[in-house]
């Protein structure tokens, strides 16, 4: 016989989101089952009981209203409205087991309808990726050309706005970013110390041991002076502080900025009308301008230092020889160059982490991303100007 839609009710009830809606009738089973029932248009299947999370969430339940579905005849109607309760399991439960499509005939109230509905829709098959022809490679290609353009104009207006602020500071220095100086140059530069110097101790130890096994087979031990002090203090000290404080310094002034992006602190300086390029990007960058050829200069004394203990050891050749050799052999040109190459890696480094930390959309994906992209775009940027600078002095005869 079929079953009376007279009793079915309609109200809310509260959950995580506010309050849902949820259909109830005045039913005594809350288990979820099904009755067969026989009308007008032929067999249905009349849903009972609760068919929610709650309900379903019952081993034993979950296992009647499955056997329930399965003995469900294809083809019938589905009756839906003397439901007790009904949600967004109970609708998944039922497109699936209707095969995620919609059967013949469904009675259901209107918002019962909704819920299967937003299941479906959410549940809708991915139309198939296709294939990329020239045309839409071309246009990435042109879109990709296009963001690149678009990054390279706001590095420059970024370069821009830092010169105007030194401009700035130097006409009223007493109002300067003094105290966000200090704290920059002691977080990059003092604190860098250590583990420049390590490094920089275990590159030379390791450049010297090399050097030495071949210049031993030329009977040319004592161009080991020339060749370290030549390398370490014109190339390779500056080149490594500036790559070590790439990744250790402007990673962090990326996040810090790119922090600030997410807690919206960059919108209340704005309302507030605090210049960012004042107060953020002018501090960080006059820090590594003027950490860096400190940073430069005691990196190349630890390799130094290492490269003179391993020559001492493979070759025999004392320290005092080599402090008194070093001077002749290395023009003071050279650290003059190291010390002035080495304050454009500071000043570009706080360029690229600033510029992508302002990039940095409110959320924590794009901040690490932003920071991954700020730590390589800094070491490339540091290793192309590296080879521009030998290129130019060379030609200039330094």
């Amino acid at each position: 016989m079929p079953v009376s839609c007279a009793d079915v009710t309609m109200g809310t009830r509260a959950g995580p989101r506010g309050r849902l809606p949820y259909f109830q009738a005045r039913m005594p089973n809350p288990s979820p089952w099904i009755e067969s029932a026989s009308g007008d248009g032929g067999p249905c299947a009349v849903l009972q009981g609760r068919w929610t999370a709650g309900a379903l969430g019952d081993k034993s339940a979950w296992r009647a209203a499955q056997a329930a579905l399965a003995a469900v005849a294809p083809g019938v109607a589905w009756d839906l409205r003397t439901l007790q309760a009904f949600d967004h399991l109970g609708a998944l439960t039922l497109w699936q087991h209707w095969g995620r499509q919609w059967p013949a005939q469904v009675l259901a109230l209107d918002g019962q309808r909704a819920v299967l509905e937003r299941v479906a829709a959410q549940d809708a098959p991915v139309a198939p990726a296709r294939h990329e022809g020239w045309a839409q490679r071309w246009d990435a290609f042109g879109i990709a050309i296009l963001a690149a353009l678009a990054q390279l104009r706001d590095f420059i207006a970024l370069a821009g706005q830092l010169l105007l602020s030194t401009l700035r500071l130097l006409g009223a220095p007493q109002r300067g970013p003094w105290r966000d100086f200090s704290g920059h140059l002691y977080r990059i530069g003092a604190q860098a110390l250590p583990i420049t110097a390590l490094v920089g101790f275990l590159i030379g130890v390791v450049l010297a041991y090399l050097m030495s096994q071949v210049l031993r087979q030329f009977g040319a031990e004592t161009f080991i002076v020339n060749i370290l002090g030549l390398a370490l203090i014109r190339e390779l000290g500056p080149l490594l502080a500036a790559v070590l404080i790439a990744g250790r310094s402007g990673s962090a002034i990326t996040a810090q900025i790119g922090v600030m992006r997410v807690t919206e602190e960059l919108d209340a300086m704005r309302v507030l009308g605090i210049p960012r390029g004042f107060r953020l990007v002018l501090p960080r960058a006059m820090a590594l301008a003027i950490a860096m050829p400190l940073i430069s200069v005691w990196t190349a004394v630890a390799a130094l230092v290492g490269g003179v203990l391993a020559a001492d050891v493979t070759l025999g050749i004392n320290a005092s020889y080599f402090l008194e050799a070093l001077p002749k052999v290395v023009p003071l040109a050279n650290l003059t160059l190291a010390v002035g190459k080495s304050v454009v890696f500071g000043v570009f480094i706080a360029l690229i982490a600033c510029h992508y930390g302002l990039r940095v959309k409110p959320n924590t994906e794009s901040l690490g991303q932003g920071t991954t992209a700020s730590v390589v775009t800094s070491i490339t940027a540091v290793i192309l100007i590296d080879a521009l600078f030998a290129v130019v002095f060379k030609s200039v005869g330094i």
